[in-house]
């Protein structure tokens, strides 16, 4: 298992749920949901310089029969935007049903979707990272793909 903080980003088209691992790169934690807009992708960069980050893992939500639908579009196209402002490596790692978890698991303890809205995409950033690195741990490889690979397709 590679050591290093990593950064997850759960690309929503209003927000953007941002989460960081430790720097074994076993336990994933929240940090900042963003607004999107014309300062995202810098507040992002800002996070990449601040945590020292290894590389950014942006979810990609392929659709449940494989494809790319609008929505992994959507977060390909952002990973291509935040590639232009960082110096890292970026992996798109699916997310299929990430945000459904996250919303299950603030509804267990107690929270709504109404009152969870400023924290749902961190938990899901959360979720998506843990995944990752619960992958990697358990592989020996980097989760997904990289952007690299994704973009000459």
């Amino acid at each position: 298992m590679r050591t290093g903080v990593r950064l997850a980003v759960d690309v929503g088209s209003v927000r953007v749920g941002v989460a960081r691992s430790d720097g074994s790169g076993s336990l994933a934690v929240p940090v900042v949901t963003l607004k999107r807009d014309a300062g995202d992708l810098r507040a992002l960069a800002d996070l990449v310089t601040e945590y020292e980050v290894l590389e950014v893992i942006v979810g990609w939500p392929i659709t449940l029969d494989n494809r790319r639908g609008p929505a992994a579009e959507h977060a390909l196209n952002y990973a291509k935007s935040l590639a232009e402002v960082v110096v890292v490596p970026i992996r798109l790692v699916d997310e299929r049903l990430t945000t459904a978890a996250a919303q299950r698991g603030l509804h267990e303890v107690g929270r709504t979707v109404k009152n969870s809205r400023s924290v749902i995409d961190q938990a899901a950033a959360v979720q998506l990272l843990q995944d990752a690195l619960d992958t990697e741990a358990r592989t020996g490889a980097a989760p997904g793909t990289s952007l690299e690979e994704v973009a000459s397709e």
